[in-house]
């Protein structure tokens, strides 16, 4: 990306446009493919990881990525499956999650 390209994105009314963000986006994206081309995905890099506690998956991604929190990482790691979600085991669709049998469960 140059900086062209930061402009026309700090134009785009469809997105945010705050600059430390929108920059915050480019440099974990390319983070995104450094990772990919160590660990065959960014899905690998997740799996050498795991099992990690919220904690410390929050102290990796801070180490790894900018302008990343513990409300961010717990939120794509619930939705990714690598930490276990909000719903109770009596909940519909705890079931249907469990049924996938995602990272968390395979701890």
């Amino acid at each position: 990306m140059h900086e062209l390209d930061l402009i026309r994105l700090l134009e785009d009314v469809g997105i945010i446009r705050n600059r430390l963000k929108v920059n915050a986006a480019i440099v974990n994206a390319q983070k995104i493919l450094e990772l990919r081309k160590e660990h065959g995905s960014f899905n690998g890099w997740l799996d050498a990881h795991h099992p990690l506690s919220k904690d410390e998956w929050t102290k990796l991604f801070r180490k790894t990525f900018v302008f990343t929190g513990g409300e961010i990482v717990n939120e794509f790691l619930m939705s990714t499956g690598y930490l276990q979600g909000a719903h109770q085991k009596d909940c519909p669709v705890y079931k249907r999650v469990a049924s996938l049998r995602p990272a968390w469960m395979r701890k």
